[in-house]
């Protein structure tokens, strides 16, 4: 299969290849006849202005351009304090094409100047910041920005819509520099159209508090920014999408966006029952059992799905599984009240309605042999959720300024659970085997608020700022339980059975108050003094209640073994200083901080007290050196403290599948993290090459990990306890170059993860080692405006070592191959096409898969500028999608099947609504602008 892939792409691209070449030559010089070297030089695409090559003007002025397919072209030549240059190049009857001399004249003085605005560089490097200008990566009509970023070199998405650049998650992304529906990157990625982005901005962003004060605290979180074309903001834009198929399938979706320099306005709407998206659902995934969560550790997950649209994330992996219904609905709206008032605001609410059918097996190995666990369930989980978030900043004056940002959510979510598990030992003995079933619904409030006050002083340099935050978490849940689980002798002989049939209730509240407070005085040119003071309370009350319903009609009896009520209070406070050093070329910041931590808790009904201090010192250092505009080099060590979670501190006994038992533990201690974080990015902007670098490496001393007690019944008991460290190496390297003589962009990444941790087993330390490496190559191949082709292989080596039994060690190497096509049949109809090729191969285990995934569609674009388009889909022609993953742990590997949607057919239209308010230059071309 992977080798008529590959056929095929050479074959398109080869059609390039061979066709007639020229060259193109000339030489710069000034008004004075004088040479003019390290002149820039564009060629542009005689049809669609998108940058075809680069060049800088040598010795003599004399620049040129080689194998070069015949067809027109537009060249452009700026040089500082002259004036830029334009010329046509038509299609030419010879192999080289002599411009001759070119002669730039001087920047005109007066005001009637004439000022040409072109293609800009496709990337530029500016210190941290990487910005990409759109109209040089073209996609499809009607393509969302998520298609936009898939072209970009060093962004990569993957198949659940998770955006990474540089190997990191971005985290938030943004439009002309304002929150978008909050902080979900999804909402912005998978909703506005590609052809309103001017610009793609990625950078590190730092707390507001820091970006005031230009002391780093380390608060970053990968970022992108979407500036919008201008003419964006002089209309509304959007697009309506519904679309209708067999089986009753059904996908609507719509956005409207209207912005100005001073006013942003976007309403969102969709629905469907394909298992497609538009936004994340961090609230669903916090609905679950905590048996889950707890059980959820680091291990290497194995996964593939379907099409890269659907991306509905189930057991906190991101996975497209099972069937789905979800709708959403919202606005996001910013405004600039005032010179000195601005508002962000957005609200959202979105239900999702799911369906599980999992097929789960688990070999658990111990350090006298393994067994084998096995379980089908069947779960129906729906959530409904309202989120809102609002931001006003005012500058009181000059010295002064206040920002209040607040984030808060509401909801409601039940889950429905039927399952049936068996477990045998090593001999393939039944050991016992159960079933249960479980209902559970409750409803969850949050709400995070921050006020920051900024103060300048009249010495340039010398600041004081204060942040207030307050959070509050207030959640009530219900349910029931069913269960009967029996056990077995080693004759075969059913030696016991346990009934269960209970109700509980779960309350949390949680209240957190912090403040931090920063100053800064300059110490001379170019160095700073920051002293920072930071203090933090959080409190934490949990009453779950568990009663024991008996058949015989009585009141249920409470029960005390399980039932717990607990409360925490964790405070630190912690103080510090920072210097920092700037340079022409280069940022160097040190500091060190002292932070003191005191748990306070109590074990109500249990009348026990719990109180333990910690004291930590928390150095960093931060070093980046600027090469160039284009190269650049960052060094970072930073130190904290992670507190424990409130389940993870609760004592309370989960026995929602009573085969796998989950319990808190009250006596935990933080973890303490030693960071050191290296990059390196560059990009040539002569030859269009990119190459990225990073390498991350974390120390947790007193790491958090789930001790796991397994009994003669093979019951497993899970709790959390602190290990002596843990390890953890990603590293990353990505480079990109074009190859011109085949019109072929080539992208190479290779990933590499190292992984050292601590399960203990029945009170023995099992030692994990964890390698994984993976390494990618893509091409992409566009013929003018007729077909563009991307193809990519991925090859990924695992291994998994255990201290435990070294005989049970897991190696295994998976392949994936993908090819995508979009085909001009017509002026007006388009085809598009992928397939996804997966191979998944275990060494000693039945476990090995092939699956196709093959999507098309064919599109029909009518009406004014293709304002319509009548689309025909196929989603996994083959019908061959099914869910599967391979996860190897502390002590066990398990293998995940879950049932999910399969081929579908959908029939569509699409009306793209570009500026109906207000008129705007076609995007991407060059304009002459008379001032005067």
């Amino acid at each position: 299969m992977k080798n008529y892939l590959y056929v095929l792409v050479f074959t398109l691209v080869s059609s390039g290849a061979f066709a007639q070449k020229i060259s193109i030559k000339g030489a710069l010089r000034d008004s004075a006849n004088r040479p003019l070297e390290g002149a820039t030089i564009m060629l542009l695409d005689g049809k669609d202005t998108s940058l075809v090559s680069f060049a800088r003007s040598q010795s003599l002025g004399l620049f040129e351009f080689k194998n070069l397919a015949n067809e027109a072209y537009f060249l452009k030549a700026t040089y500082v304090g002259l004036q830029p240059v334009q010329q046509t190049i038509t299609p030419s009857k010879t192999e080289l094409v002599d411009l001759g001399v070119i002669k730039m004249l001087p920047v005109p003085k007066d005001l009637n100047e004439v000022v040409v605005k072109g293609e800009r560089d496709p990337v530029k490097i500016k210190q941290d910041t990487i910005e990409y200008n759109a109209g040089s990566f073209k996609v499809q009509p009607n393509a969302v920005v998520e298609d936009l970023l898939k072209r970009l070199p060093g962004v990569e998405v993957d198949r659940d819509g998770t955006v990474k650049a540089q190997g990191q998650q971005v985290r938030r992304v943004m439009v002309d520099g304002k929150e978008f529906f909050g902080r979900d990157p999804k909402m912005a990625t998978k909703n506005l159209p590609a052809d309103a982005v001017d610009k793609v901005q990625v950078f590190d962003r730092k707390s507001d508090q820091s970006q005031f004060t230009g002391i780093d605290d380390g608060q970053r979180e990968k970022t992108i920014n979407l500036t919008l074309k201008e003419e964006k903001k002089k209309g509304m834009f959007g697009m309506a999408t519904a679309g209708l198929g067999p089986d009753s399938r059904y996908s609507v979706k719509a956005n409207l966006n209207r912005f100005s320099k001073k006013r942003q306005f976007s309403f969102l709407g969709m629905a469907n029952n394909v298992n497609q998206q538009g936004f994340s659902i961090d609230d669903y995934m916090n609905f679950t059992g905590a048996a889950q969560r707890m059980m959820a550790g680091n291990g290497i997950r194995l996964q593939f799905n379907s099409d890269d649209d659907a991306i509905i994330p189930l057991n906190f992996n991101g996975r497209n599984n099972g069937f789905v219904k979800s709708g959403g609905v919202g606005i996001n709206y910013n405004d600039q009240l005032s010179k000195k008032t601005e508002l962000q605001s957005s609200y959202f609410y979105n239900q999702l309605d799911q369906l599980i059918d999992r097929e789960t097996n688990r070999e658990s190995f111990l350090p006298m042999g393994s067994f084998i666990s096995k379980q089908n369930t069947a779960q129906n989980t729906t959530n409904n959720t309202h989120r809102a978030s609002w931001t006003i900043d005012h500058k009181i004056d000059s010295l002064n300024s206040l920002k209040w940002t607040n984030n808060a959510n509401y909801a409601q979510n039940s889950a429905n659970t039927g399952s049936s598990a068996s477990t045998t030992n090593a001999n393939g003995a039944l050991e016992n085997e159960g079933t249960r079933q479980s209902f559970s619904k409750g409803n969850t409030f949050r709400l995070n608020s921050e006020l920051l006050w900024r103060h300048k002083f009249a010495k340039k340099g010398r600041t004081l700022s204060t942040n207030f935050t307050l959070g509050i978490e207030q959640s009530d849940r219900n349910g029931n339980l069913q269960a009967v689980n029996s056990f077995y002798a080693p004759s075969g002989a059913k030696n016991r059975v346990d009934t269960l049939r209970q109700t509980n209730t779960q309350t949390n509240d949680r209240q957190s108050y912090g403040l931090t407070a920063s100053y800064t005085e300059p110490l001379g040119k170019r160095r700073f003094l920051e002293v920072n003071y930071a203090l933090n309370l959080t409190q934490n009350d949990v009453n779950r209640q568990v009663y024991d319903v008996n058949g015989d009609g009585r009141s249920p009896r409470f029960n005390a073994l399980l039932s717990n009520q607990f409360r925490n209070d964790f405070i630190y406070q912690r103080g510090g200083f920072n210097l920092r050093f700037n340079g022409q070329k280069y940022n160097f910041s040190t500091g060190l901080s002292v932070q003191q931590s005191t748990l306070d808790g109590e074990l109500i009904l249990q009348n026990t007290q719990i109180k333990r201090s910690f004291t930590n010192l928390l150095p960093n250092l931060r070093y980046q050196y600027n090469f160039s505009t284009s190269r650049n080099l960052s060094l970072t060590y930073d130190a904290d403290v992670r507190e424990p979670s409130i389940q993870q501190l609760s004592p309370i006994v989960d026995n929602s599948d009573p085969l796998n038992i989950v319990l808190g533990n009250p006596n935990l201690r933080p973890e303490y993290n030693h960071r050191v974080n290296l990059n390196f990015f560059n990009f040539n902007q002569l030859n269009f090459s990119n190459f990225f670098a990073f390498a991350n490496f974390t120390y947790t001393a007193n790491r958090i990990t789930n001790a796991q007690q397994i009994d003669a019944n093979l019951v497993r008991t899970y709790r959390p306890v602190n290990v002596k460290d843990d390890y953890t190496l990603n590293a990353n390297l990505s480079k990109g170059f074009r190859i011109k003589a085949l019109n072929t962009r080539v992208n190479f990444s290779s990933n590499l993860l190292l992984n050292r941790g601590i399960t203990p087993v029945n009170d023995v330390d099992n030692r994990t080692r964890r390698l994984e490496s993976r390494n990618t190559l893509r091409l992409e191949y566009r013929y003018k405006e007729f077909f563009d082709i991307s193809s990519s292989g991925s090859i990924t080596y695992n291994q998994t070592a255990y201290s435990l039994n070294s005989a049970l060690n897991q190696s295994f190497v998976n392949q994936r191959y993908d090819v995508e096509g979009n085909f001009k049949l017509t002026k007006s109809l388009n085809l598009s096409s992928s397939l996804d090729y997966s191979i998944y191969n275990f060494a000693g285990s039945s476990f090995n898969q092939k699956v196709p995934i093959w999507n098309a569609s064919i599109s029909q674009f009518f009406l004014k500028n293709k304002r319509g388009e009548l689309k025909f889909s196929v989603v996994d022609m083959l019908n061959r999608n099914v869910s599967i993953n391979r996860t190897a742990q502390a002590n066990f590997v398990q293998d995940e099947r879950i049932r999910s949607l399969g081929r579908y057919y959908l029939l569509s239209f699409t009306y793209s609504l570009k500026n109906l308010l207000g008129g705007g230059a076609p995007s991407g071309g060059i304009r002459v602008i008379q001032r005067g």
